[in-house]
């Protein structure tokens, strides 16, 4: 395996991103729009992130669960966005064979958390609505850091076994990805050596990933929809429901489903670009306002913190 290693190592010391497109004319407006959308992630998942840390009122499970998800988001966003970026104004897009490994590492780590956070997120308001005079004990600040730090612990664990498998492969010396940064499916595309075990470890483990967090999100809210119709309160069942309702993503379960538990022979990088672009840029931009920028509490601590803001002596 040593030998695998310095092998790769000395004959293989970039790769190539195709990035997602070769048409020249497109690469000055798709570096506008992904430039403005990674900002605006950035902007808005580091806001989420102090302001639930700072406000007083924000510390409460769903606020802590909220700050990681943020977190998250910045983490894969971070992974890929600045280098797509760079390529799009760089003569060769090229990616040192390490940083390719780290780039691989890093997105799988924080795209497993996401499931989990979510999953997380959606037990924290079955909690809040079907158990409401037991939530802050079932909820404990205890019991979140023992979530958090256990999907932590198996998400890098997850990490390093697949990119340590596909890097301790035999490459065949092309070095060129047919895709705009270092995944899992085209790398394999470049092995000489056999490729069915780690395919099928990916499947297996993506596979378990997706169903059991969507059974969990599924169950929590088909639970929390019973919960909420049998409320007497009209205003009761419109709060609960909205709340709720900020956490019904479906569609990133989905696109997950698209991008790694389809069979390799019907896998197409070209056509699936767009869902990859959708999840790695759009997804993170989106989610500070989907789960936070609605809420009303949100909105409370911005106003706190802009009239805190005009009290300040000048």
């Amino acid at each position: 395996m040593a030998w695998i290693d310095e092998h790769n190592t000395t004959l293989l010391k970039e790769f190539i991103l195709m990035g997602i497109t070769d048409r020249p004319e497109l690469q000055a407006p798709f570096f506008g729009l992904f430039l403005i959308i990674y900002v605006t992630a950035m902007v808005g998942n580091l806001g989420m992130i102090i302001l639930t840390k700072i406000d007083d009122r924000l510390q409460t499970p769903m606020y802590f669960f909220l700050r990681h998800l943020a977190f998250i988001d910045l983490g894969y966003s971070t992974a890929v966005g600045p280098k797509m970026l760079v390529n799009f104004v760089a003569n060769l897009n090229t990616i040192p064979y390490n940083w390719c490994a780290a780039q691989l590492a890093f997105f799988i780590m924080f795209i497993i958390s996401e499931l989990f956070v979510l999953s997380a997120m959606a037990y924290d308001r079955y909690v809040a609505i079907c158990n409401p005079l037991l939530y802050t004990v079932v909820m404990s600040r205890r019991l979140c850091w023992v979530l958090v730090a256990v999907h932590c612990l198996y998400t890098a664990f997850l990490s390093l076994i697949t990119t340590i498998k596909i890097f301790i492969s035999s490459f065949c010396g092309y070095n060129v990805i047919s895709h705009f940064y270092c995944d899992s499916l085209p790398l394999l595309t470049l092995l000489c050596s056999s490729t069915h075990e780690i395919e099928l470890m990916i499947l297996i483990f993506s596979t378990f990933n997706l169903v059991s967090s969507l059974l969990i999100f599924l169950v929590s809210y088909i639970l929390n929809l019973v919960a909420i119709f049998r409320m007497n309160s009209a205003e009761g069942r419109c709060k609960a429901f909205s709340t709720c309702l900020s956490h019904l993503t479906v569609i990133l379960y989905g696109t997950l489903f698209f991008m790694y538990v389809q069979p390799q022979s019907s896998h197409s990088f070209d056509t699936g670009k767009m869902a990859y672009l959708f999840y790695t840029l759009v997804i993170p931009m989106l989610n500070p306002m989907i789960y936070s920028l609605r809420n009303k509490e949100v909105k409370g601590a911005l106003n706190r913190i802009q009239k805190n803001l005009f009290k300040l002596p000048i």
